[in-house]
């Protein structure tokens, strides 16, 4: 039998014929490259997206911009309006410009929303205001007359007629009145944008939103109370911050003022008679 120092150096032999002997190589230090991962949002961003932190580029990008390399040319002139690029810089804003607008239009007599977009207007909130205008006419409209008919106990039918009205009543308001104003001032050498009308007259009618939730109230009066206070804001609204720029037009100034408030009063009219009474 043999002691245990014996064991231990045959082990010792076997290892050292078959498996080199491996050297200790002490402490390792391992280093390791620095991140380019960036916090998010950045801190230097405010709300937007800064030019040296965007995300990575998508599939959107090539609608707007061509590939690298690219030998397509790029439209010019009037063939641009059909690009996305075109309109991208009217959507640049953020939650805080859009609420900041939002309170403007609720204040009316500051008449300081036209000086505060003239560098940057956008179509982002007007676009968004008369969606919403659609759907809550369409989802209160529908709510009042379904309870009117279900206490009455009559058969109730959705009107889609309603969608499709309100739809072509608030976006054809907000594109073909700005439009023509635009033509007019343009007559009379008034310095003036279209983006920026577009933008004045959409911010312009997000006082309606909260005057047709009111008129889910069932008293008569109080809705054409509700109209006419919307609608002499929004008229106030618009024609104090376009007077400052009107009256280069000479003595017709007033003209026109008086006619852009009387033609927003009669969109409230309008919207009284077919959006704020839900009749059965």
């Amino acid at each position: 039998m043999m002691s245990g120092g014996n064991y231990t150096s045959i082990d010792n032999q076997k290892v050292s014929g078959s498996v080199a002997a491996v050297p200790d190589p002490g402490h390792v230090t391992v280093k390791f490259a620095d991140s380019n991962l960036q916090s998010f949002p950045p801190a230097d961003a405010k709300g937007k997206i800064a030019g040296g932190a965007r995300p990575p580029r998508d599939a959107d990008d090539t609608f707007s911009k061509p590939a690298a390399g690219s030998d397509e040319p790029q439209p010019t002139g009037w063939f641009r309006t059909f690009t996305i690029a075109a309109y991208k810089p009217y959507f640049d804003v953020d939650t805080s410009d859009v609420l900041d607008r939002i309170k403007d239009s609720l204040f009316p007599f500051k008449g300081s929303f036209s000086e505060k977009t003239a560098s940057n207007p956008d179509l982002y909130g007007p676009f968004w205001i008369c969606s919403t205008l659609i759907f809550v006419a369409a989802a209160i409209g529908t709510f009042v007359t379904y309870v009117a008919h279900k206490l009455q106990k009559k058969e109730w039918v959705y009107d889609i007629n309603l969608v499709t009205w309100s739809a072509g009543l608030f976006y054809g308001y907000v594109t073909i009145v700005p439009l023509c104003l635009y033509v007019i001032l343009k007559y009379f050498s008034v310095p003036s944008g279209l983006v920026q009308l577009f933008c004045l007259y959409g911010y312009s009618l997000f006082v309606f939103i909260p005057a047709l939730c009111l008129s889910v109230v069932p008293l008569e009066i109080f809705r054409w109370v509700v109209a006419g206070v919307a609608g002499f804001m929004s008229a106030t609204f618009v024609a104090l911050n376009l007077r400052a720029h009107i009256k280069s037009a000479g003595e017709r100034w007033f003209l026109i003022v008086a006619g852009i408030f009387l033609l927003q009063l009669a969109l409230s009219v309008v919207l009284k008679l077919y959006l704020f009474t839900f009749t059965v």
